[in-house]
């Protein structure tokens, strides 16, 4: 295993008790230049999750509280005149950090949240004909409400294609949960907590996964996967190109996560489910695919010898 990654997971789970599978994916994505998209109930974690990233890895953070009547100035900044100048000055939004926590994402309507994909995609905003960079690295952790839930607006699969992994923190065994209820409160071993490696490393960290090499058997079992979604009964629309190469590159930084500077086979595997999962649909009923269910339907795709 990396010890670095071993390092900075201890740190974090020290925090989030019980939630190191989580953590791992949630670093996983972000060396892998991904942004991460959380769903699941109020009160498990996801906020907690977003700040001790930032702060254990040393860079600046920033939350949106998503609102039904919010617009995209609120994001991105506007321009207010100044009197005295005579001219417009431009006034940042709260996207100009590292690490920005969009906060019950699908709670604000399908205009507010297309403010963020250009960002997403490209590390820029483009606001009143001028385009500026984003920090770097820059993470969009989001968060969303169950569907189900009063007052949200589905994100459209435009929006969904820009997140390279979504997991679901989901509630504590009962270990982690009665150490959470003896403990101190998130917060203020959040206060405590020291910064484990600085923003600088991670730019370190991943130019070292951009060189992990994939060999012409991964990329054929690869290409197997992404086939098997285009031709298969069960899905409505198969995999896209964006969408294999973010496998590619999750693969990467799993394996990198495992000290190796090569990919193999269950490094996809393991990712998979977190990489596609909100990316594909059932032909019938157009219904996501449970995450429990991907990798019975994907083993019915052999692993090259």
């Amino acid at each position: 295993m990396n010890k670095q990654f071993e390092s900075i997971i201890k740190q974090i789970s020290s925090v989030l008790i019980g939630k190191e599978p989580q953590v791992r994916l949630a670093l996983t994505c972000l060396f892998a230049r991904g942004h991460l998209l959380i769903e699941d109930l109020p009160g498990i974690g996801k906020t907690t999750m977003a700040k001790v990233l930032a702060k254990c890895l040393g860079l600046d953070f920033q939350r949106i509280q998503f609102t039904s009547d919010m617009l995209p100035g609120d994001i991105l900044g506007v321009s207010i005149f100044d009197q005295n100048a005579a001219t417009f000055h431009f006034h940042p939004g709260p996207i100009f950090t590292q690490v920005l926590l969009a906060d019950e994402i699908n709670r604000a309507t399908p205009k507010t949240q297309s403010a963020l994909l250009e960002a997403m995609e490209e590390q820029q905003v483009t606001t009143e004909g001028e385009t500026r960079a984003l920090k770097q690295p820059f993470f969009v952790i989001a968060t969303q409400n169950p569907l189900e839930h009063a007052g949200t607006f589905p994100l459209p699969d435009s929006q969904l294609d820009r997140f390279l992994m979504r997991i679901k923190l989901g509630y504590p065994n009962r270990a982690a949960e009665k150490r959470i209820l003896i403990g101190e409160g998130a917060q203020t071993v959040l206060d405590a907590m020291g910064t484990c490696t600085m923003h600088d490393a991670v730019f370190d960290i991943q130019a070292k996964i951009s060189q992990v090499s994939a060999s012409d058997k991964f990329i054929d079992y690869l290409q197997d996967i992404i086939h098997f979604t285009r031709t298969s009964a069960l899905f409505h629309v198969g995999l896209s190109p964006r969408a294999g190469l973010a496998l590619q590159q999750a693969s990467r930084s799993w394996a990198h996560l495992q000290g190796r500077d090569y990919m193999i086979p269950e490094d996809l595997q393991e990712v998979m489910p977190w990489v596609v999962g909100h990316r594909l649909r059932t032909r019938t009923e157009g219904l996501e695919i449970p995450q429990s269910r991907l990798m019975e339907i994907f083993s019915q795709v052999p692993v090259p010898l």
